[in-house]
């Protein structure tokens, strides 16, 4: 029953990843958003980067069909230059007071043409380039902006200051979209509830004064470097140094400025720096051939899903050096600007050398205005300023109500981001659940053109990419190319064809040159692909009426260092998407039921978290658990470095399970197969009583993993040898008694040859269980031998205690591993230390090894059974690692927890909530829409020889017995295509690649 007192709005403060991940889920599954962001544009930080690791995507394509998505959702209206001031009522039924200051252009009349910027006098130091570029008074935040309109900075603006001065905007405004007198607004808005992301802002590099930011021109911070990478910066890409715009030869970054360090800045770990400093020294080595990289730092914290892969790349592939040392001074040569760095080794010596460039690895900071924000609010910040959430209800603020998301709760990188983000909006729904499609719209498009006696008309646009594409390939010449080619009426290059203003170009060239085809050179069409033809929709073309041509992957990615061929190829791709475009036909999708109960896999904390807040939404769960009981890994895990006992948290999750209506939980039950489709499954689940038949309509695997075993350190024949959670277990019971001396290893069986991975916990649990002991016996000596020490984000502030109160960490490489003899009762562990530059020997009472995390038993099997990817550590394989990171590449399969891989509780429970709203935007939805591109039979072609059938995967294939035909079912068929390269005879086609279609690629490609 409805709630009449609650309203189905949301409003999320902050335009970035995470405000903008917020916003889709929240209106995908039936609300109503506001998005407010305090700058004239959305996109946030990740506006600003050039690329995105491991992958080395571009940032802004990554970025782009969220961006747009965003930009032209019918349920999602963004509020920009705006800030929240008020916030009064209860939760489900706020009133929220928003200050808006005036943009003074029309955001119905600006066409984004720029002709009042090139008319504007006045020039400012562009903040988004971080002071490295300039803008005029009247400006674009950047290139792709969404809203795509411009914005007059009026601290800036001669005629805001001076009524009789300047001017010159107004007069070049073609479309009188400027007003100087426009009046700054106080909106009210009634929302059920508030999601805080306002982001984040970077340190200042004048933190450490002796490393000359801001006196010498060559030394960055990140952000600076991260602008001079990118296509759209100040040098268009184009690294040079700012002093004398020389290409450099020799470039070095210093970890940690601002970050991890009580004197100078914060005492926290921020996070990402370590991973981003490894990317911008490969980048910057494809913009640069021959450049040498060096990378100073303190701990390689590489602790993500394939953080610790990249990281081997960098070093083996692309030879950038790490140089484990403190930095004490920076100085420069006045003669040639090159920097002089000096550094402390490990071994205590000084040592020099000279760079051409130095990039200061600059942390995260709270943005200004969270105390503001949260005094409008009325939550609680931390001492740090970040919002104060609790640890085993993430994202949670002080307030009922109001949940907080990604940087806004404490640094973290784009993937825990995300998960942040749909995590705060899967609460958010969870709280409105019953007024769920109360304010929302539905759109609407266009009547369909009948285009089929037409001749082809078609559109080609070609994306640079920034130096994606246009550092390799000459687009210009492509563009000039595609003018000839047979139906090509209309041809346009953009410099990203994925970006607001650029899809909005490409719909009125359709209606301008009355298009009925369109092809887009650009990247990769696993991800934009739907962008594209969404544009052909709204403009009244079938969307199947398109092709796109993958000149990055195919070509500039390919073929980096061939320039020529790469534009040759570039063209053969134009022409042969050119045509086979020509001969496409309208496709047709069909629409089918779908069932709105979710099959949840995995009954530990992830699992448990997941069914509950999907109950909570009105959905039937069907929870599985393979053993007899609930709980997972949690139910070994005594206590958290924040003291909170995790036992508790999963005696009141079973207790809700248990309790919970909606929830028909299987205990001692395993997936035995599955048939039917996204919307539509049937599962077969094999349980004590039998088998047993459930449907449901999405998959959630939460298998979560178990913990490594070894047989390393004579672990398993000495009884002194245990593992750390078998230490946590004395340390919770018994207590360790008599012993004295307790010695670490680290990374034991992780990060190596066998187990390629961060397990991610070790070191956390290292930490946690050497502050129990000296909590319980403060005179206890405790070694720590470690590679390196990973206590990202704040458990910095825990391993900096445990370094105070007396726990000795000691380094050690993989080529110098520890070893250890029996004495006795006791252990010797014998060690190199780096610092004194000796072997240590070490006799201990007791041996800990930190052995890590392994994908859980079956994992393989129903991998199979769903048919999803597993990576090469056998963990799931997510859709995409930044933006969908709790998605499979299927629809309707959603992963959370230990499955996704190694992490903490906290995390498992915030990937849990997003992947609940995320099958909430599938199951909330009224009907599911079949592929477009199906296969299909010529019934007088088909000989029922059956190998079409043999063929497919997905059972979306049967014989008629009557015909002897065989036939399609379209809600099944994945339009892979296998049974077209079956069948014998033809008579199986797949619409959309047609065997004339391809024939007619292969033609263009040899004409």
């Amino acid at each position: 029953m409805t709630d009449k007192n609650k309203i189905g709005a949301v409003l999320v403060v902050g335009g970035g990843i995470s405000g903008m991940q917020s916003a889709l889920d929240l209106a995908e599954s039936g609300y109503r958003v506001y998005l407010v962001e305090k700058k004239p544009a959305i996109g946030g930080t990740m506006a600003r980067l050039d690329k995105t690791f491991p992958t080395n995507d571009c940032a802004m394509c990554t970025m782009s069909p969220k961006l747009v998505d965003v930009g032209r959702h019918l349920n999602i209206e963004i509020i920009t230059g705006a800030e929240l001031v008020g916030l009064d009522g209860e939760p489900g039924n706020f009133k929220a007071t928003v200050a808006q200051q005036a943009r003074c252009v029309s955001l119905e009349k600006c066409i984004g043409c720029g002709a009042c910027a090139e008319e504007c006098p006045v020039k400012v130091n562009d903040d988004f380039d971080g002071g490295l570029g300039k803008r005029k008074a009247i400006y674009k935040l950047y290139a792709q902006a969404t809203p795509n309109a411009y914005a007059i900075d009026k601290s800036k603006c001669l005629k805001i200051k001076n009524p009789k001065a300047c001017g010159k905007c107004l007069k070049a405004c073609p479309a009188g979209a400027i007003d100087h007198s426009m009046p700054d607004t106080r909106l009210e808005l009634a929302v059920g509830a508030v999601i805080l992301s306002p982001g984040f802002e970077p340190m200042d590099g004048e933190l450490r004064g002796e490393f000359g930011w801001g006196i010498y021109a060559n030394v960055l911070t990140s952000l600076q470097f991260e602008r001079l990478l990118s296509a759209s910066g100040p040098t268009m890409g184009h690294l040079v140094r700012p002093s004398d715009h020389v290409e450099p030869k020799k470039v070095g970054f210093i970890q940690c400025v601002g970050s991890r360090d009580s004197a100078k800045g914060n005492p926290y770990c921020s996070a990402v720096c370590c991973m981003y400093a490894t990317k911008h020294a490969i980048i910057a080595q494809e913009h640069e051939e021959g450049l040498e990289t060096k990378i100073f730092y303190m701990d390689v914290r590489a602790y993500g899903k394939d953080f610790e892969k990249y990281y081997d790349r960098a070093r083996i592939q692309h030879g950038v050096k790490y140089e484990k040392a403190m930095v004490s001074s920076i100085k420069e040569d006045p003669n040639t600007k090159n920097l002089i760095v000096r550094y402390r080794t490990p071994d205590g010596k000084f040592a020099e050398e000279e760079f051409d460039m130095m990039v200061l690895s600059v942390g995260l900071k709270p943005s200004s205005g969270n105390a503001q924000l949260a005094k409008a609010c009325g939550i609680e910040l931390d001492p740090y300023g970040f919002c104060k959430t609790l640890e085993f209800a993430p994202g949670q603020s002080t307030r009922e109500g109001v949940f907080a998301s990604g940087a806004f709760c404490a640094p973290k990188d784009i993937p825990e981001t995300v998960v942040d983000a749909s995590a705060a909006a899967a609460n958010a729904a969870q709280l409105l659940s019953d007024v769920r499609g109360t304010l929302s719209q539905i759109k609407e498009y266009p009547p369909e053109r009948d285009v089929t006696q037409e001749d082809p008309r078609i559109g080609v646009f070609v994306c640079n990419c920034g130096i994606n594409i246009g550092s390799v390939v000459r687009v210009p010449e492509v563009a000039e190319f595609a003018k000839t080619l047979p139906g090509v009426v209309h041809t346009e290059e953009f410099l990203f064809s994925c970006s607001q203003d650029s899809i909005e170009k490409i719909k009125e060239r359709i209606q301008e040159h009355q298009l009925n085809r369109v092809v887009v050179a650009s990247c990769t069409p696993r991800t934009h692909a739907p962008l594209f033809m969404s544009s052909l929709k709204e403009s009244g073309l079938n969307p199947y009426l398109f092709e796109q041509a993958n000149i990055r992957e195919h070509s500039s990615w390919v073929h980096r260092n061939y320039p020529e061929a790469a534009t040759e190829k570039a063209k053969d791709l134009v022409k042969m998407a050119v045509a086979k475009v020509r001969l496409l036909k309208p496709v047709y999708t069909s629409f089918m039921d779908i069932n709105r109960q979710a099959l949840v896999i995995g009954g530990g904390v992830a699992g448990m978290t997941n069914a509950l807040n999907l109950a909570n939404q009105g959905f039937k769960v069907i929870l599985v658990e393979r053993t007899d009981k609930l709980g997972g890994n949690a139910l070994e895990i005594q206590y958290t470095m924040k003291g909170n006992r995790p036992l508790e948290l999963v005696e009141s999750l079973i207790r809700d399970v248990q309790n919970h209506s909606n929830i028909d939980l299987n205990l001692n039950s395993n997936i035995k197969e599955v048939a039917g489709y996204l919307g539509n499954y049937k599962t077969t689940l094999s349980t004590p009583g039998g088998d047993k038949e459930v449907s449901h309509g999405v998959v959630i695997i939460a298998t979560g993993a178990e913990l490594a075993t070894t047989g390393e350190y004579l672990y398993g024949q000495h009884e002194a040898v245990l593992t750390q959670r078998e230490l946590e277990q004395k340390l919770a019971g018994p207590g360790i008694g008599s012993a004295r001396n307790i010695v670490m290893i680290q990374c034991v069986g992780s990060r190596d040859s066998e187990r390629p991975y961060c397990s991610r916990i070790c070191c956390y649990s290292a930490v946690k269980n050497a502050l129990k002991i000296k909590e319980q016996n403060p005179e206890a000596n405790v070694f720590v031998l470690y590679r390196d020490i990973r206590t990202y984000g704040f458990y910095e502030t825990y391993y900096a205690e445990a370094r105070k109160k007396g726990v000795v960490f000691v380094r050690y490489t993989l080529e110098e591993k520890p070893q250890v003899e029996a004495l006795g009762d006791q252990l010797k562990v014998s060690i190199k230390d780096p610092i004194l530059n000796r072997k240590l020997e070490l006799e201990t009472d007791l041996l800990i090894l930190s052995t890590g995390l392994i994908p859980a038993q079956g994992t393989d099997g129903l991998s199979q059974i769903f048919k999803v990817s597993l990576n090469a550590d056998n963990f799931y394989l997510e859709a995409h690692m930044k933006l969908r990171p709790v998605d499979f590449a299927a629809d309707g399969l959603y992963l959370c927890g230990l499955a996704h891989s190694p992490k903490l509780i906290e995390e498992s429970i915030a990937q849990a909530n997003a992947a609940a709203v995320r099958a909430v935007t599938m199951l909330s939805k009224d009907k599911l829409e079949s592929l477009g591109n199906v296969a299909q039979v010529n019934p007088k072609w088909c000989k029922g020889c059956g190998l079409c059938i043999e063929a497919c995967s997905y059972g979306a294939r049967t014989m008629n017995e009557i015909t002897n035909v065989a036939e399609v079912l379209d809600v099944l068929c994945q339009g892979c295509g296998a049974c077209v390269a079956a069948c014998p005879s033809g008579a199986c086609q797949q619409k959309g690649f047609e065997k004339q279609q391809i024939v007619a690629m292969l033609d263009a490609c040899n004409g």
